[in-house]
């Protein structure tokens, strides 16, 4: 069987309204509290590039992000470059944040990300990136509301 696009979806209820959910994503100060432990250098308005650093991996040297996106509440679409090894400087994956709105105080947070080779490297780089925005809802989620920092000594 042959695979057209390597993507995935992983999601997350979490209780807040979905303003704060949204803000906690898009704005650099709180971002940096479960998620960009270095730096997030700003919001993620459509048509910006943003730094990102994480002072758990590549000691802290940001990397860019491309703000796609951004639809207050609704949506937040970001590319980069591919986390895949041998991958040429061109390749970039492609990530959204899709915020439903289940009622007053709750969220329904779906991340999908895409665009990888169809190859074992594309396969493997797809699954830990799967891993990764998945770890990224649950410390959104302890964060936001519990005010506990779970990537804190975790890598």
């Amino acid at each position: 069987m042959e695979i057209s696009e390597l993507k995935f979806q992983v999601q997350l209820k979490i209780q807040k309204p979905v303003s704060e959910v949204f803000d906690a994503i898009y704005n650099p100060k709180k971002l940096v509290n479960y998620f960009t432990t270095a730096v997030a250098s700003d919001s993620l308005d459509a048509g910006k590039t943003v730094l990102w650093g994480f002072a758990d991996f590549a000691q802290g040297k940001p990397f860019p992000v491309k703000v796609e996106k951004c639809v207050k509440d609704e949506l937040i679409g970001l590319s980069w470059p591919a986390n895949e090894a041998g991958a040429p400087t061109d390749y970039r994956t492609h990530t959204d944040f899709v915020f439903e709105k289940l009622n007053e105080n709750e969220t329904l947070l779906k991340i999908s990300e895409g665009s990888w080779r169809n190859s074992q490297e594309g396969l493997n780089a797809s699954y830990g990136n799967c891993q990764g925005w998945m770890n990224f809802a649950c410390c959104l989620k302890a964060w936001i509301e519990y005010g506990i920092n779970l990537r804190k000594g975790a890598f």
